[in-house]
């Protein structure tokens, strides 16, 4: 039953776009909660528009915390804040005495709130390692590290995002600076994308580094786009391969609904590589599943000798 928020009661209530970004949950996901669970149980203001109470955004938080640890969302979404919170105390209280001195200064920067130094630290370390490692093994692991840091409390939510802004700048800009000193570049023809339901591009930014690495041709169209328009963009530039991401605040469900949708309207011959930490993820006809970054110059190299129709496993 719809339950109708009284007129002017609004203010300590969020809306869903801002849910979104503050829990990192996209629109489709609270939905099909909402739907499929019962929770989140939004309330409505006067235009028939979802508002979401401090505590219900609170236990979403909480929820987001142990997705991103590992826990499956049918699993833990219709439990009491009470038993949410037990599961969470483990994950809170897991040491940072394992980060490196990278991932400590980049936590303290964020902690501080110094963006310029921040972006710096970040840029130098592409210098150090080279792209390749950056976007393979370091981003990645400054990721994890950021969540965990988020999940343990010791971050805040806008920290976070700071740290994302400020990754997605300083690889795309290597990336430009890659393409700017290339001679050529051969196929395959890649398209980066993710579906509406995901919101996180950093999983395909990272995916992209490697392959203009490889030599080849990209277009990103960024994160959120529906499907049909994903299979429109890949005729219209020539996609050989269409590479998605799938963090892990989307469903199984969500995933593989979407891919069989997007392999019935592209042509065959363009192969779907779908990656990330989307718990369930799994190849299936027409589409393959990279487990990790490194899977990607492997694929590239069958893919060029000859093994158009035999993408990764």
């Amino acid at each position: 039953m719809t339950i109708y928020k009284p007129k002017g009661d609004s203010a300590s209530a969020m809306s869903i776009a801002a849910v979104e970004l503050d829990c990192g949950l996209s629109k489709d996901t609270l939905r099909v909660w909402e739907r499929r669970y019962g929770f989140p149980a939004p309330v409505r203001d006067d235009h028939d528009e979802r508002l979401y109470p401090a505590d219900q955004v609170g236990k979403l938080r909480l929820l987001r915390r142990l997705i991103d640890a590992g826990h499956r969302p049918g699993k833990i979404v219709t439990r009491s804040l009470e038993e949410l919170t037990a599961l969470a105390r483990p994950v809170a209280g897991r040491p940072a005495a394992m980060e490196s001195a990278e991932v400590r200064d980049v936590l303290d920067l964020l902690r501080a709130h110094r963006t310029e130094r921040l972006r710096e630290a970040l840029a130098g370390q592409v210098l150090q390692h080279g792209l390749g490692a950056f976007a393979m093994e370091v981003a990645p692991d400054l990721a994890k590290a950021v969540g965990a840091a988020w999940s343990r409390g010791d971050l805040e939510i806008h920290e976070e995002h700071l740290f994302t802004e400020q990754l997605t700048a300083v690889l795309r800009s290597a990336i430009n600076g890659v393409l700017n000193g290339r001679l050529s570049s051969d196929p395959p023809r890649v398209l980066l994308t993710t579906f509406p339901q995901e919101p996180h591009a950093l999983g395909i930014l990272m995916a992209e580094a490697v392959f203009v690495l490889q030599g080849c041709p990209t277009v990103s169209l960024g994160a959120r786009v529906p499907i049909p328009e994903i299979a429109s963009a890949a005729r219209a530039h020539g996609a050989q391969i269409v590479a998605l991401s799938f963090s892990a605040c989307m469903t199984s469900a969500q995933a593989h609904g979407g891919l069989a949708e997007l392999r019935r309207t592209m042509d065959p011959a363009v192969q779907i590589w779908a990656g990330g930490s989307c718990p369930g993820l799994r190849a299936r006809d027409g589409v393959s599943v990279l487990r990790t970054l490194v899977d990607i110059a492997p694929g590239v190299l069958a893919w060029r000798q000859g093994a158009h129709g035999a993408a990764p496993a």
